[in-house]
C-alpha cells in the first residue's frame, strides 16, 4: 500500500462570491517544487465567469489514465528487452451526461504512438498485447467505471 497526496488552493480574488464571475482558478501542489495552475473546463463555467490558463480537473483525469498506461507499457517492454525510442499518446476524455442524469468522464480514448528501436522490434501483435497487458495492470484504469479505449497509433 502507498499513500499519495496532493494540497489545492483556491482564494477569492474578487469582492463579491456570485456563481457566474467568481474566478475558478487554483493551483494543486504536488511536493516541493512541483505546483500546477488549475482552473474549471471552459464549457463548464458560465461564459462571464474569468478564465485563466490553467489544466481542468476532466484533464488531469484523462492524463493520469494515460500516464498510468505509458508507464505499464514501458515497464512491460523492458522486460521483454524491447527498446523503446519514444511514446506519445494523443489521449481524449468524453464528458457527458449518464442514464442516471449526472454528469461523468464516460469514455476516455488513448492513442498511443509508440517508436521502437534496435534490431529486434515487436510486430503489430506483440505491442497490441504489451497495451492490453498495460491496461490490466493500470492502478488508474482500475479504479474507475469509464470506458477505456486503447487505439495504437502506426
Amino acid at each position: 500500500m502507498s499513500h499519495h497526496s496532493a494540497t489545492l488552493e483556491w482564494q477569492r480574488s474578487t469582492g463579491d462570491f456570485v456563481y457566474e464571475t467568481y474566478d475558478r482558478a487554483h493551483s494543486i501542489d504536488f511536493g516541493p517544487g512541483i505546483r500546477v495552475a488549475g482552473t474549471a473546463a471552459r464549457g463548464n463555467i458560465p461564459p462571464d465567469a474569468p478564465h485563466l490558463p490553467g489544466v481542468d480537473p476532466e484533464q488531469s483525469f484523462v492524463a493520469s489514465l494515460s500516464a498510468c498506461h505509458m508507464l505499464w507499457f514501458l515497464h512491460l517492454a523492458c522486460q521483454a528487452r524491447w527498446l523503446v525510442d519514444s511514446y506519445t499518446d494523443n489521449a481524449n476524455g468524453t464528458l457527458e451526461k449518464r442514464a442516471d442524469g449526472k454528469m461523468a468522464m464516460t469514455r476516455v480514448t488513448l492513442r498511443p504512438k509508440v517508436l521502437f528501436g534496435g534490431n529486434s522490434k515487436p510486430d503489430t501483435a506483440a505491442v497490441a498485447a504489451l497495451h492490453h497487458q498495460a491496461h490490466e495492470h493500470c492502478f488508474i484504469a482500475n479504479s474507475v467505471l469509464t470506458e477505456i479505449r486503447v487505439e495504437p497509433q502506426g
